[in-house]
C-alpha cells in the first residue's frame, strides 16, 4: 500500500510540476499552500517568493471582489466555478488567466481546500481583439461602399446648382456656408470611398524628404493664416524608400492638418527625419497643441472614433492602413495641453 501511495504521489507530482497550466491550492483563509512551478514561467515568481502569500495580493484590484465572491459562494454551495482573473506578473504587468476553481472536501464533508487551475489566455485575447478589429473593418468597408455611392450623385447635383445660383444671385445669404458644408460632406464621402475601394498601388523609389516638403508647401497658406511655423530637422540629405507616393502624401497631409487644427492660437510643428538601425527611416511630427489623454491613445485609428467635434476618425484609420501596407508602423505619444508626437517608421530602400 505504501509503495502504491508513493507511486501515485510521484505520478501526480510529475504531472503538477511539468504542466504549463498554473495549479495552486488555496486554504479557507485565502492563503495558498501550494503553487506549481509553472508560476515562475508565467508570472515570474519563484516558489519561495509565493509561500504564505495571500492570493488577493496577486489579483488585479478590479477582480478581487469577483474572486472573493466566487470563493465565498463555493464554500456555501460546494460547486465548481470558472472565471477570468488578471494576475500580477513579478515585473508589474497584468496577465489574463482563465481559471477553473474546484472544491476539495474534508472528512466531515466541509470544504477544506480549493484547487485553482489556470491557463494564460493573453495571446488568445489579442487574437480575439485582432479578429474583432478585422470584422469592424469589413463592416465599415461594406457600409462605406454603399453609403458613399448613394450620397455622391445627389451631392454633385446640389453643389452644381448652388454654384450656378450663387453666380446669378451674388447677394444671397449663407451660400458660402452651404458650399462649405457640402464640401465637408464630399470630403467624408471621398474618405469612405478611399476606405472601401481597393486602390491600385504603383510602387516607386522615392525620397521621403521630397514628399514631406511637397506636403508642407501645399499647407503653407493654411499655416500663414493660423500663425504656425514648420521647424525642419533632417539628419541626412536623402531618405530613399519604395512607396506609392500619393498614398504617403495623404498620410502626411492628414497628420499635419490634425496638428494645425490642434493649435488654434498658433505655434511650431517640429518635423524630423533620421535613419535608425536596420535601414529604417523614422519620421517624427510634434505639435504644441491641446494634446490627447493617455487612455485614449490606443483608440486612435479606429473607425468612427475622433476627438474632433465633427470628425469621423476615417482619416487616421486610412493612415494606419497605408503605413501598414508599406510595412511600417505608426505610434503616438501625447500629454494634455503639451502637444502630441507622432512617429512613423518605414523601411528604407538600399
Amino acid at each position: 500500500m505504501e509503495k502504491t501511495l508513493e507511486a501515485s504521489e510521484s505520478k501526480y507530482r510529475l504531472i503538477a510540476e511539468n504542466t504549463s497550466d498554473l495549479i495552486m491550492v488555496m486554504d479557507k483563509d485565502h492563503s495558498a499552500s501550494y503553487f506549481s512551478p509553472s508560476h515562475e514561467l508565467v508570472l515570474g515568481y519563484k516558489g519561495f517568493e509565493l509561500e504564505g502569500i495571500e492570493l488577493c495580493m496577486l489579483i488585479h484590484p478590479d477582480d478581487v471582489w469577483s474572486f472573493k465572491s466566487t470563493i465565498k459562494k463555493m464554500f456555501e454551495d460546494k460547486e465548481s466555478h470558472s472565471m477570468e482573473i488578471r494576475f500580477k506578473h513579478k515585473e508589474g504587468s497584468w496577465i489574463e488567466l482563465e481559471s477553473r476553481l474546484r472544491s476539495v472536501k474534508g472528512e466531515e464533508g466541509t470544504i477544506k481546500h480549493i484547487v485553482i487551475i489556470s491557463r494564460d489566455i493573453s495571446e488568445r485575447k489579442k487574437a480575439e481583439e485582432i479578429l474583432l478589429q478585422s470584422e469592424k473593418l469589413s463592416v465599415v468597408g461594406e457600409l462605406a461602399a454603399g453609403v458613399a455611392h448613394e450620397i455622391r450623385n445627389p451631392l454633385t447635383t446640389i453643389k452644381g446648382f448652388l454654384q450656378v445660383y450663387k453666380r446669378e444671385n451674388h447677394l444671397i445669404k449663407f451660400s458660402d456656408l452651404l458650399l462649405s458644408e457640402l464640401e465637408r460632406i464630399e470630403t467624408i464621402t471621398s474618405e469612405l470611398l478611399s476606405l472601401a475601394k481597393p486602390q491600385a498601388v504603383q510602387l516607386a523609389r522615392t525620397d521621403i524628404q521630397e514628399l514631406i516638403e511637397y506636403t508642407l508647401e501645399f499647407l503653407s497658406p493654411q499655416t500663414l493664416l493660423n500663425n504656425i511655423e514648420f521647424i525642419r530637422n533632417y539628419e541626412e540629405s536623402t531618405f530613399p524608400i519604395t512607396c506609392e507616393k500619393n498614398q504617403l502624401k495623404q498620410v502626411f497631409l492628414n497628420i499635419l492638418k490634425n496638428a494645425i487644427e490642434s493649435m488654434p492660437s498658433g505655434g511650431e510643428i517640429d518635423i524630423s527625419l533620421r535613419k535608425e538601425a536596420d535601414d529604417v527611416c523614422m519620421i517624427s511630427i510634434k505639435d504644441q497643441g491641446c494634446g490627447i489623454p493617455e487612455e485614449l491613445l490606443p483608440r486612435l485609428g479606429q473607425p468612427f472614433y475622433s476627438l474632433k467635434e465633427k470628425g469621423t476618425g476615417l482619416g487616421l484609420m486610412i493612415c494606419h492602413r497605408i503605413i501598414k501596407q508599406h510595412r511600417g508602423n505608426i505610434t503616438y505619444k501625447s500629454r494634455v495641453n503639451e502637444g502630441t508626437l507622432i512617429e512613423i517608421r518605414l523601411p528604407m530602400t538600399k
